[in-house]
C-alpha cells in the first residue's frame, strides 16, 4: 500500500513539473526594453503617415524612388525604413483617410516579437471611425520599418450589412448573367426565320412572257401554213407539166411528208 502512494506522489510531482516546464517564459529585460521602444516608434510612425491623408502631400511623395523615401523617412523619423514599405504606408494611409478621417489620439498598444520582425498593433482613435494601425519593425538594434497600413474598425452589424450585400451583388449578377443566356438561347429559333425573310426572292410577273411565247408560235403556225400552200402549188405546176396539162385543176394534194 505504501508502494503505492508513493508512486502515486511521484507521479503528481513530475506532471506538476512539467506543467511547470510548459508555461510561457518571462521576456528578458533586453526585450521588454526593445518592445517598449517599438512602440513608441510605431506611435510615433503613425502620427506621421496620418500626414499622407491629405491628396497634396501624398501626390507630392509618391512619385518618389525607394531611396529618396527611405533617405526622407531617416530624416523625419530619425530612424531607418524600407523604401517599399513608406509606399505602401503612404498607399494604405491616404485610402483610409477618407473613411477614417485625421488620427485624434492613440489609445492602446501592443507589440509582440514574431521571429526576425516586431508586430506593433495600435487603437487610433479617428475623426470619424476609429481604426487599428499595423506597424511591423525588424527585429534589431534599428528597429526598421518594413510596412505600415491603416485599418478602419467596423461593427459587426455593419460587417453582416457588407456581407449580405456583397451576396445580394453576386447573385444578382449570377442570375442576370443566367437570363441573358436564356435570352440569347431562345433567340435561336428566330434565326432561320429572320434568314428566310432576307432570302425570299419576289415573285416575278410571267404574263408577258406567257402572252409573247404563244404570239411567236401563232406566228410560226401561220408561216408553216403559208409554206405548205406554196409547196403545194409547185408541186402540182410540177406534175401537170409532166403529164403535158395545161392547168391543175384535176390534181389534189392531200398530205405532204418532210423527210
Amino acid at each position: 500500500m505504501k508502494k503505492w502512494i508513493t508512486f502515486l506522489c511521484t507521479l503528481i510531482c513530475i506532471l506538476g513539473l512539467t506543467a511547470c516546464g510548459g508555461s510561457k517564459e518571462e521576456l528578458s529585460q533586453t526585450d521588454q526594453t526593445k518592445l517598449a521602444t517599438a512602440e513608441t516608434h510605431a506611435k510615433s510612425l503613425a502620427y506621421y503617415f496620418s500626414d499622407f491623408m491629405e491628396d497634396e502631400t501624398y501626390n507630392m511623395y509618391s512619385q518618389r524612388s525607394k531611396e529618396e523615401l527611405e533617405y526622407i523617412g531617416s530624416n523625419a523619423i530619425g530612424r531607418q525604413v524600407d523604401g517599399y514599405g513608406f509606399l505602401s504606408a503612404m498607399e494604405s494611409f491616404h485610402m483610409a483617410g477618407a473613411t477614417t478621417g485625421d488620427i485624434l489620439d492613440i489609445t492602446g498598444s501592443e507589440a509582440k516579437i514574431d521571429g526576425s520582425q516586431i508586430i506593433v498593433s495600435l487603437d487610433a482613435h479617428c475623426e470619424k471611425r476609429d481604426a487599428k494601425v499595423e506597424i511591423i519593425l525588424s527585429n534589431d538594434f534599428f528597429l526598421r520599418m518594413e510596412s505600415a497600413s491603416l485599418n478602419p474598425s467596423y461593427k459587426k452589424s455593419e460587417l453582416m450589412e457588407k456581407a449580405a450585400m456583397n451576396t445580394v451583388l453576386g447573385m444578382g449578377t449570377v442570375f442576370s448573367v443566367l437570363i441573358l443566356i436564356s435570352l440569347i438561347i431562345a433567340c435561336f429559333g428566330l434565326i432561320p426565320k429572320i434568314q428566310a425573310a432576307f432570302t425570299k426572292k419576289e415573285k416575278v410577273d410571267t404574263t408577258g412572257i406567257d402572252n409573247a411565247v404563244a404570239q411567236i408560235g401563232q406566228q410560226e403556225e401561220i408561216l408553216e401554213a403559208q409554206d405548205d400552200t406554196e409547196l403545194v402549188a409547185v408541186i402540182a405546176a410540177a406534175i401537170a407539166a409532166y403529164e403535158g396539162s395545161s392547168n391543175t385543176d384535176g390534181f389534189v394534194v392531200r398530205s405532204i411528208r418532210r423527210r
